[in-house]
């Protein structure tokens, strides 16, 4: 049984100085907000509601804390954001929004990985490559799932994987010590709802997590 079937519900704050002040590893995970970024989460949890799924595009507004627990020692989190890229949303809510994901990306030392649910049928979009170049720096790795695969066939499931592969190449230069040979930035083809790709990404999020550098004294936020 996979790590991420003992997640629960932990927190959710709506500013950076609110986050946990523990040491655990976090693996994130962004995404625009049709992207399928919360049915991701469930189907990796094994959950049906653990993120909540909502039709309405935008309703993550907070940045939610999952807690992965062993019986009831709390080991790491899985971090769902907000989604991003909905047009309802006002003004100051998506400056608020762009804020807060820019400075938890950028500044969380606990953050060990990204996950980016991007949609298979639309690729990597302007604001996802904003996530990135906000994330490269930092030189921890990047993983793309390409949601809702079973949408495409399989001619086109392997034209969309090459083009965000030979995309996600462009940021290599960004890395520290970048040397367009990276294996910090990744993708893979995944459906929820055909559960395509499971296993290959629940094993790249429990490597990130418990074969990381361990923590040798708390972190502050």
């Amino acid at each position: 049984m996979s790590k991420l079937f003992q997640a629960r519900f932990a927190t959710t704050v709506n500013d950076t100085h609110c986050l946990p002040a523990t040491p655990l590893p976090e693996v994130a995970f962004a995404g625009r907000s049709n992207a399928g970024k919360s049915s991701a989460i469930n189907v990796l949890c094994n959950q049906k509601r653990l993120a909540f799924a909502s039709k309405t595009p935008g309703r993550t507004q907070h940045i939610n804390y999952f807690g992965l627990f062993s019986k009831d020692d709390l080991l790491a989190y899985l971090v769902d954001l907000p989604g991003y890229g909905y047009a309802a949303v006002n003004h100051e809510t998506k400056y608020h929004w762009n804020s807060l994901l820019s400075d938890y990306l950028q500044e969380r030392q606990q953050l060990v990985g990204m996950i980016l649910i991007v949609d298979s049928r639309r690729g990597l979009t302007d604001l996802d490559a904003q996530m990135i170049q906000w994330f490269v720096p930092t030189g921890k790795p990047i993983h793309v799932l390409l949601s809702k695969c079973d949408k495409l066939n399989k001619s086109e499931c392997k034209h969309a994987l090459e083009a965000v592969q030979k995309q996600l190449q462009q940021y290599d230069p960004l890395l520290p010590n970048g040397n367009g040979e990276s294996k910090q930035l990744t993708a893979q083809l995944f459906s929820s709802t055909k559960r395509i790709g499971l296993e290959e990404a629940d094993n790249l999020i429990i490597k990130w997590l418990f074969e990381s550098e361990p923590h040798d004294e708390e972190i502050s936020q």
